[in-house]
């Protein structure tokens, strides 16, 4: 399996962690999974996320693969290999930070961290049935990550367990509560477009919560998807467009890049104004109830052989990317049911309440273990 670009040990702790290969680890390359980068020379100094993990006594063991360039959502890498889908193997692992997803569900380490610049840790968490987090924009420090100059990305955690995702979180933000008490008392659901057989589980299991749940719209949430992929493409042409020419760019990759070359001041105007009218509609949604309630996917992920042949679905992240474009924290956790198909349930909290995302996760937890087995969604 494809999981690690580079294996090393740092630090000796019981606690085993991994970073995506778009994180600055002193003496070792950040090629994020490009042959643009090939040749790059190793980073001078670790990242301050990393520099966290080591303080904290955790033991780094590698660097993870990833999407190239982070600019995909299926997890495929024609160069560096693409990781497997280990809790769902007929499914892509979801992208860009495909390794990190893996590594944790995989169990090859305790916790891992990626990047989410449109949903691209929430995406392959929900794909690998793991859970991830998106933190608050601008709370967690992006010094020492790909790429430098960002209104989008955010680094965060994946965990097999919402235990270990708190741990996690703790670890990269020394601000970050792990004894608050619960302070949800109330859920949004928000209306929005999704297959039945995805809806259907997160609906009965916010239900079976016992917490009372308001219907929430978002007018902007389609706009703010189209919103992400502009700011997407204008920033991501400005980080790499200029490698677009060595001709060692994948061909998916390259062929968004052309794409993203198009973007024009009008359109990234536009989006600004989106992206302040859909921000304003969340913090509004928000005095209303406690957290957001979405899927963290609008239908099942495809096949792997079918990304593997090049087939492209940028709508898979259609309920993700907004909340970057808003830079609300949102977290994504796996739906238990019987049908072992990967479905995600999303939750997003007010900007600098990230803890209320776990308080949140933790209530919706509980309450599926509570109920017996034969009447579990």
């Amino acid at each position: 399996m494809s999981i690690f670009v580079e294996k090393f040990t740092l630090g000796r702790g019981p606690i085993t962690a991994a970073v995506k290969d778009t994180i600055d680890v002193a003496n070792h390359p950040s090629r994020a999974g490009s042959k643009v980068f090939a040749n790059r020379p190793p980073a001078k100094k670790h990242a301050d996320v990393v520099e966290a993990i080591l303080q904290a006594g955790c033991r780094l063991i590698g660097k993870l693969n990833l999407h190239e360039l982070a600019f995909g959502m299926t997890g495929i890498n024609h160069w560096t290999g693409t990781p497997r889908n280990v809790t769902y193997p007929d499914f892509i692992p979801g992208g860009s930070s495909s390794g990190s997803a893996v590594a944790v569900a995989a169990k090859r380490v305790d916790f891992s961290l990626g990047t989410d610049t449109g949903g691209s840790i929430r995406v392959p968490a929900a794909c690998c049935g793991v859970y991830g987090l998106k933190p608050t924009f601008g709370r967690i420090s992006r010094k020492g990550v790909m790429p430098e100059q960002t209104t989008l990305d955010c680094v965060g955690p994946f965990a097999a367990s919402l235990q270990m995702l708190r741990k996690a979180m703790a670890i990269i933000d020394s601000h970050f509560q792990t004894d608050q008490k619960s302070k949800i008392r109330k859920l949004g659901l928000v209306a929005c477009e999704a297959d039945s057989d995805i809806q259907k589980p997160i609906n009965d299991w916010v239900a079976q919560s016992g917490l009372p749940c308001l219907p929430i719209d978002l007018p902007s949430l389609k706009q703010a998807f189209e919103a992400g992929l502009t700011l997407i493409n204008a920033e991501v042409w400005q980080a790499y467009g200029g490698y677009l020419d060595t001709g060692k760019i994948d061909k998916d990759v390259a062929k968004r890049l052309v794409m993203a070359k198009q973007t024009g001041a009008k359109e990234i105007e536009a989006a600004e104004k989106i992206r302040s009218q859909f921000t304003r509609e969340v913090d509004d949604a928000l005095t209303k109830v406690d957290v957001l309630i979405t899927p963290s996917l609008p239908a099942l992920p495809m096949k792997c052989h079918e990304a593997l042949a090049g087939k492209q679905d940028l709508n898979i992240s259609a309920l993700a990317r907004p909340f970057n474009v808003s830079g609300h924290p949102a977290l994504s956790m796996p739906v238990p049911e019987t049908s072992n198909r990967p479905i995600g349930l999303q939750i997003i909290a007010p900007k600098g309440k990230d803890e209320w995302l776990f308080e949140a996760a933790q209530i919706l937890d509980e309450s599926i273990q509570t109920k017996p087995s034969k009447e579990r969604v």
